[in-house]
């Protein structure tokens, strides 16, 4: 909500919050400040979306931390405004993520909220997924096109016994049917569709091991 000067005042985080981000809170609540302000300035977030901040993004992104690997290689592919990617490596500095956007506008604000944020386990990496050129334990997206195309961009990156996390919404089965064949013919050996408790709106993910 705005404030009398203007400002959009912090969003209280939702409960569950401290169980995920620990004594890294903190941080969470400078990155959904970032998002609720230079976020909506730069076009990454809309304004509406400012009060769901929290559930609708952090949190929906943060209740996957615990499938990913300790000390695991993360690319998150198309990531936009870091989700899930800067949520991940907040909550995990065990992690190395490599936050991959191909467009200028979104790495300059991703540069600058990883420096705020003082992160020193993230890399911005402007380039599209075809050109990364390197295998990750794990390779994460958010809302970045259906799976069956997904899968041609994300599954080459995925090193062997690493995981594709993709993160969808209510099509997720029907997205996994029409994508089966092409996941199996780019060396996926099991697909899972997995949900996580996410306050009133669990978080959807296909879980494709290779």
């Amino acid at each position: 909500m705005p404030s009398d000067d203007g400002h959009v005042s912090r969003e209280t985080p939702p409960p569950h919050a401290a169980g995920v981000f620990a004594s890294r809170l903190h941080l969470a609540e400078q990155y959904a400040d970032i998002l609720s302000t230079d976020g909506v300035v730069k076009g990454l977030i809309g304004p509406r979306e400012v009060p769901r901040i929290w559930d609708r993004h952090v949190m929906n992104s943060a209740v996957v931390v615990p499938r990913v690997p300790q000390g695991a290689t993360v690319a998150d592919i198309g990531t936009g405004a870091g989700l899930p990617g800067l949520v991940w490596a907040i909550a995990r500095p065990d992690l190395h993520v490599t936050l991959v956007e191909p467009l200028l506008r979104r790495t300059t604000f991703l540069d600058q909220a990883v420096a705020d944020l003082g992160l020193t386990n993230v890399e911005v990496l402007r380039s599209r997924a075809e050109d990364v050129g390197r295998t990750f334990d794990v390779v994460t997206a958010r809302a970045v096109a259906a799976l069956d195309k997904l899968a041609r961009w994300c599954m080459p990156l995925v090193a062997p016994g690493g995981a594709l996390l993709a993160m969808k919404g209510r099509s997720a089965v029907e997205e996994v049917e029409v994508a089966t064949a092409t996941l199996h013919r780019l060396g996926a050996t099991s697909i899972v569709v997995a949900s996580y408790e996410n306050g009133d709106v669990p978080t959807t993910v296909v879980e494709v091991t290779r």
